[in-house]
């Protein structure tokens, strides 16, 4: 079921509800829409809930939000479809939203699961770029909304961020081949959700990983040359209650596997 939320404010955010089953919200990478990918609503017993981020599909803007931002919209969207509690998921920068909902909505999220998570943007104790093949997206993002909209505009996209695993998993015929059309439908309207994400991971983040209580499935590739593994570590040791899954095989996308193997801690 997919459907449109009008909030307070006058935004709407575009809502994905599979229905029936234990309730885990998939937040979606950059640049995606919210439509849950086939390979997880193959799992059972498993209530998807999901949502376009301001800016993407049926979404609308909005300028200036912080990774925190999503708890709120999360909130709202469990409130209107009468869900008190439910885990989330989150790959990519989605990971990165989930966690701020297990941060800032503690008595709501029982456990998280992230896959290829960042860390917060140049802690002392980590060399946050080291690993990045094409950091160029996020270095115009710290530079500043015009430098970002260009650096986005040219289009240019260096395949080597890939290993070849995940260009295997986003094949016509790989299992996550939905995230290339995904990625397709999130800037078909523009820019706006991409470029709000990217200020976004590289500004405060409006919450500490730090005050997350809740169980934490850390899982990411070590061949991840998108996020590198470096990040995770360094949430593995920030986060009270994390355990680090790590791939050794997996890269950024093809690490979405992972997920298959873990249904029983969404399950709880």
């Amino acid at each position: 079921m997919e459907t449109d939320l009008v909030l307070a404010d006058g935004r709407t955010l575009h809502v994905y509800d599979t229905g029936s089953g234990t309730p885990v919200f998939w937040h979606h990478g950059t640049p995606q829409i919210g439509a849950v990918p086939a390979p997880l609503l193959a799992l059972p017993g498993i209530r998807w809930l999901s949502y376009d981020r301001p800016g993407y599909g049926g979404s609308t803007t909005q300028p200036g939000r912080a990774i925190g931002s999503a708890a709120d919209d999360v909130a709202a969207i469990a409130n209107s479809l009468g869900v008190s509690s439910f885990s989330v998921l989150g790959h990519s920068g989605g990971a990165n939203h989930a966690l701020a909902c297990a941060a800032l909505l503690p008595d709501r999220v029982p456990r998280c699961v992230t896959v290829g998570a960042m860390a917060p943007f140049e802690p002392s104790d980590l060399d946050w770029w080291a690993g990045m093949v094409a950091p160029e997206e996020l270095r115009a993002s710290v530079v500043g909304r015009e430098a970002l909209t260009a650096q986005l505009t040219s289009g240019l996209f260096d395949a080597n961020s890939f290993t070849p695993a995940d260009h295997a998993a986003t094949a016509v015929a790989g299992t996550w081949v939905d995230l290339g059309r995904n990625a397709d439908l999130a800037t078909a309207k523009g820019l706006d959700g991409m470029i709000d994400d990217d200020l976004a991971y590289v500004a405060d983040w409006g919450f500490k990983v730090g005050d997350i209580g809740a169980p934490v499935l850390l899982l990411h590739g070590v061949q991840d040359r998108v996020i590198p593994f470096s990040h995770a570590e360094w949430l593995a040791r920030h986060l009270p209650s994390a355990t680090l899954r790590p791939s050794s095989s997996d890269g950024h996308i093809s690490a979405l596997d992972r997920i298959l193997d873990v249904v029983e801690f969404l399950h709880g």
